[in-house]
């Protein structure tokens, strides 16, 4: 079995492929300094959690962007399973060109996300992912990866509001009950989701104007489902996509 990481800045998102399905995956939070001991205990206890053996894992692929992990995890994985990870990066097969100025930019969780959502709908494809920051990366009819965009997350957006403006409360992230709120947590509640997808919808019209063509639009990452409820432009939500796009790499470079 597969054993695919992907590592965020707020979360690392593990899943366990037997072939092709998915068969279990684990949300934890992003912690810069975990120590490689750290990593082979939090790894071992997720599995003891399932009560899942950690001898069927064959194979390990990992995208990461948060540097320090990549120090640790990749080191944590070979002395639990004696082999190294494949870690998503320059050299490694993604079956996509890239047409960024400088491919080296472009975060590594974006082209999994981009490999994903295109042999997903094998047209030409937006891909959404709410994380940290909230990426809009494109993909060609052809299935080039031809950029995207970059804005700031909705809890990038709240902690900021939180600390810049002294009078306003942090807040849930649920939905109120209208737009015009009548309390302060509602209006706050309001202006981020409502404001949100907003823009979300907003920056989807405008990219497909410059694409042209058909277009399909999935979103993924922690926050997806709750703001894709109500974003217009989004044809189907996978929360787990860019696990799968880390399957498809790994199997990319068998050969």
């Amino acid at each position: 079995m597969l054993l695919a990481i992907d590592v965020g800045n707020t979360n690392i998102v593990f899943g366990v492929f037997k072939e092709s399905d998915l068969a279990v995956s684990w949300r934890v939070s992003t912690l810069a300094n975990r120590s490689v001991d750290e990593y082979r205990v939090l790894i071992s206890r997720l599995f003891e959690l399932e009560g899942m053996d950690l001898t069927s894992i064959t194979a390990v692929v990992i995208s990461c962007v948060v540097p320090t992990v990549l120090e640790a995890l990749p080191v944590a994985v070979r002395k639990m399973f004696g082999f190294a990870p494949l870690v998503v990066g320059p050299g490694v097969k993604t079956g996509m060109p890239i047409f960024y100025s400088n491919p080296s930019e472009v975060g590594a969780d974006r082209i999994v996300n981009a490999v994903a959502g295109y042999e997903r709908f094998k047209t030409q494809t937006i891909v959404v992912d709410f994380g940290t920051a909230t990426t809009f990366d494109c993909v060609s009819k052809k299935g080039e990866y031809l950029g995207g965009v970059i804005a700031p997350g909705v809890h990038i957006s709240m902690e900021a509001l939180f600390q810049f403006a002294s009078k306003l409360p942090r807040v849930a992230l649920c939905w109120p009950p209208q737009v015009i709120g009548r309390t302060t947590v509602q209006s706050i509640q309001s202006g981020l989701l409502y404001g949100y997808v907003e823009m979300v919808d907003g920056l989807v019209r405008r990219i497909k104007r410059e694409m042209g063509g058909q277009t399909k639009v999935i979103a993924t990452g922690g926050l997806s489902r709750l703001v894709g409820q109500q974003a217009r432009t989004i044809d189907e939500t996978d929360e787990l996509l860019t696990l799968d796009g880390l399957r498809i790499i790994y199997e990319r470079n068998l050969a």
